[in-house]
Parts: C-alpha cells; structure tokens; sequence
C-alpha cells in the first residue's frame, strides 16, 4: 500500500483526482491540504510516500515547499499548466500529469515509483540514501544524502557540495546536524561537517591541525578541537 497526499487549492481538482485514484486500490490518500502550511503540517505528521503535488498555490509552489522538507517523498507533479516539466523533471519527480488527470498517465506515473527499500530500525538520523530536496537559483534536485560530500554553513542556509553542483538548502547548518548520522558525518569546524566516504586522505598541517583531502580535490582544516576528537574516533 501507497500512502499519499493530494496537495492543491483546488478543491474540485482534490475530487477529481480522488475519483481517478478509485482505479488503483494500492493507493491510500491519508489526507489532503490546500496550502503549503497545512501540506508542510500533513507531511510531518504522516510521512507519505507519495506526493500529488500543484505547483502554483497562493501561499507559494510546490517546488517552495519541497525545499522545505527534512526528506522529500516521491513526487507526482498535477497542475493545469504545461510551463514547469523541464524543471519538474530535472528534480527527478516521478512524473508531471496536466489535468484533469487521465487514468492511463496516472497508471503510467505509478508505475514509476521503485520498490521499497527493506525495513531499517527506527532512528533519528536521516537514513545515509535517503534524499532531500535542494536548489540552487532555479535549479533543483533531489539529492541522496550518500552523494553530499561537504556541507557549509552559508547565514541562515546550508551550502551542499555534491558531483559538480553547489546549491543551498533553507535551513542551518545547527539545526541541520542532528539529524545527520554520525556514522558517516563529521563536523570539520563551525563552518563545516564532512562525508567521511568522501574522505581521500588525511595530512597533518605545520600548525599541528589535520587537514581533511576531498574525492573532488578540495582541503578542508579541521579546528584544534575536531582535530584532537578526529584522532581520538580514527586512532590517528
């Protein structure tokens, strides 16, 4: 069983797609919003796995929202306008239905979503493969967690470094960490925390400090403090 969210302002379009959804038992809409803040309320209290999503709503867009979010679910874009596919689908969502949604493109977007992966223990930290949603001006992505090799605290936003691409996540590095597991994470200096699977090699600095090499070539000092809890954690 599918648990979704229907997300519009529409309240006919609701209907519609609720009617439409009839076909396809494996499916459960366990609520439905017609804003971003009661979407965003919805998300946190029912963990999806699915999203049918409007893009233009009068508190803000879908994609707006999506930005918002510790995890993104899979997302199933429904609007009346055509304007935002490229965008749609260079986040990686699952598909973009032009209402009124039809029967055939809702089988042929469910049908897109994978298989689950097995069951994990329950735990605070953010699961390693588990993706979140980020931009960078208008470009957006869904990115898994395992591909971020560094983080940097940027004001009130988190700059993530993946494959060739910066781009910024609206939240702080502070309140971000948390929820970032340890096991794979570390925290290099106020300013950054470090993929330890993006880790190429450790050198030691004049200062005494220990310099961190990244998989794309960059250097990132680790603090006198960090330095000494690194050693401690690697046996260095």
């Amino acid at each position: 069983m599918i648990q979704a969210l229907i997300i519009d302002d529409e309240r006919l379009a609701r209907n519609d797609l609720r009617g439409v959804l009839k076909s396809f038992p494996q499916v459960e809409i366990t609520g439905e919003a017609a804003n971003i803040r009661e979407a965003k309320r919805l998300i946190a209290e029912l963990r999806p796995q699915l999203l049918f999503l409007d893009i233009e709503m009068p508190e803000g867009t879908g994609f707006q929202l999506l930005e918002n979010l510790d995890v993104a679910p899979h997302v199933i874009f429904t609007t009346a306008y055509d304007a935002h596919a490229i965008r749609a689908f260079e986040i990686n969502a699952l598909d973009y239905l032009l209402k009124p949604v039809t029967e055939k493109r809702l089988q042929e977007a469910l049908a897109r979503i994978p298989p689950p992966s097995p069951a994990v223990p329950a735990t605070t930290y953010l699961p390693i493969h588990e993706k979140i949603f980020v931009k960078d001006g208008d470009r957006c992505w869904f990115i898994p967690l395992a591909d971020i090799r560094l983080l940097e605290a940027a004001d009130d936003y988190v700059r993530l470094r993946f494959g060739k691409h910066t781009a910024l996540l609206a939240r702080s590095l502070q309140s971000f960490e948390p929820r970032l597991d340890p096991q794979y994470f570390f925290r290099a200096s106020r300013r950054h925390i470090v993929n330890l699977q993006h880790v190429q090699s450790v050198s030691l600095l004049p200062s005494q400090l220990l310099q961190l090499e990244m998989s794309d070539g960059s250097l990132v000092p680790l603090s006198r403090r960090q330095t000494v809890l690194f050693r401690e954690l690697r046996g260095i």
